[in-house]
C-alpha cells in the first residue's frame, strides 16, 4: 500500500473504539526528561523493594538520579503501565506496585530490556488506553501527516488539548514535544561520549526520522527490521479485547484510533504479513479473504491469546 493511502485511511475518524476516553489529558509531566537506558528496569526494581521510594528523601540517592528526574522516572514507570499507585492515598504518598504487565514482562520475559522487541511493547503499552502521555496519544494516533516539524505538531496539539476541561501552557507542549522528539529521534549530530550514554532506547525503534540536517522529521511508514510479528499480532488481539467479536478487518486494525496500524506506522502488506506468519503456527488465529475484505479471526479470550504469544516468543528467543 502507498503512503499517500495510508495517510488518507489515518485522517479519518474511527467510530469503533469502544473506549469514551482512551487518553487522560495530562501534559508535561514528564520534567523535560525521556527515558534514558536502565531507567525503567531501575525504577520498577526499586519500586519492587520498596514501593515508598519514589517520596522519600532519600530517593535521589537510592536511584541515583537527581531530585527532577525521580520525579520523572516515578512518571514514565507509571505511563509504561508498569507500576501503579493507590489514588486513594496522597500523591505525595502514593506506595507504587507492579502491574501483572510489569511483571511479565521485566520478571518474566525481557529482565534488562535486552531485546528490541521489548521496546516495541513498551511503546505499545504507553499509547494504549488509557494513556497518560496526551502528546504522544496525539501525535501516533490523531496527527495529520507523515512529514512535519516541531511547529506543526504544534499547532494541531493546541487545537488537540482543547477538549480537555483545564487550559495548559503552550510551553507544557512545547516541552511535550521536545521531549517526544528527543525520545524517538536519532540525533545525526556528533555526540560525545556523555550525551550519547543519555540517549533514549526509543531511538532503536526507528518510527520517526530526521529529515537530513533540517528541522524537519517524517514517520518511517511500513514493515520495521525489529519489531516482531508476534508483537503485532499480540497487539491486534489486545486492540479488540473490549469489542464483543472474535474477527476484525484488516482495515480496522491499519486505520482505526489506538489500532496498532497507526501505533507502530504499519501498512497493510507489514501488517498482513506479520498476522499471516503467526496464523500459520497457531490454530486460534486465521486470516481469511472474502470479497476482497481481509477478516483476522481468533478462538478465544484475546487476552490470553495476546499473552500466550507473547511467552512463546519470548521463550523461543531466549
Amino acid at each position: 500500500m502507498q503512503r499517500f493511502a495510508w495517510e488518507k485511511m489515518a485522517n479519518s475518524k474511527s467510530s469503533h473504539s469502544t473506549l469514551e476516553s482512551p487518553v487522560n489529558f495530562t501534559f508535561a509531566r514528564h520534567e523535560t526528561f525521556h527515558p534514558r537506558y536502565g531507567w525503567l528496569t531501575k525504577g520498577f526494581e526499586k519500586a519492587r523493594e520498596n514501593g515508598e521510594i519514589f517520596v522519600q528523601p532519600d530517593a535521589p540517592v537510592e536511584l541515583g538520579v537527581g531530585k527532577n528526574m525521580v520525579r520523572s522516572l516515578r512518571y514514565w514507570c507509571r505511563a509504561f503501565k508498569l507500576l501503579e499507585e493507590d489514588n486513594t492515598a496522597s500523591s505525595r504518598s502514593r506506595p507504587a506496585s507492579a502491574t501483572l504487565f510489569g511483571q511479565q514482562l521485566l520478571t518474566q520475559w525481557d529482565n534488562f530490556l535486552e531485546n528490541p522487541a521489548s521496546l516495541w511493547l513498551l511503546h505499545w503499552n504507553l499509547l494504549k488506553p488509557t494513556c497518560d502521555a496526551a502528546t504522544w496519544y496525539y501525535t501516533f494516533n490523531l496527527f495529520r501527516g507523515v512529514e512535519f516539524t516541531d511547529a506543526d505538531l504544534l499547532d494541531g496539539l493546541q487545537r488537540y488539548q482543547t477538549q480537555s476541561e483545564k487550559t495548559v501552557a503552550k510551553n507544557s507542549l512545547k516541552k511535550d514535544i521536545s521531549c517526544l522528539l528527543r525520545m524517538y529521534v536519532e540525533q545525526t549530530k556528533k555526540k560525545t561520549p556523555l550525551e550519547d550514554s543519555i540517549d533514549s532506547p526509543f531511538t532503536e525503534l526507528g518510527l520517526i526520522q530526521q529529515v537530513g540536517g533540517s528541522n524537519r522529521y517524517r514517520f518511517r511508514i511500513g514493515a520495521k527490521a525489529n519489531l516482531p510479528p508476534e508483537i503485532i499480532t499480540a497487539a491486534c488481539l489486545e486492540y479488540v479485547q473490549d469489542r464483543d467479536t472474535n474477527n476484525i478487518s484488516l482495515s480496522h486494525l491499519l486505520y482505526d484510533e489506538n489500532s496498532p496500524g497507526l501505533v507502530f506506522k504499519l501498512t497493510e502488506s507489514a501488517m498482513y504479513d506479520a498476522l499471516e506468519q503467526v496464523s500459520d503456527n497457531s490454530e486460534a488465529i486465521t486470516l481469511s479473504d472474502s470479497a476482497g475484505l481481509i477478516q483476522f479471526t481468533f478462538k478465544g479470550e484475546p487476552q490470553e491469546l495476546a499473552k500466550g504469544i507473547l511467552e512463546e516468543y519470548y521463550t523461543t528467543v531466549g
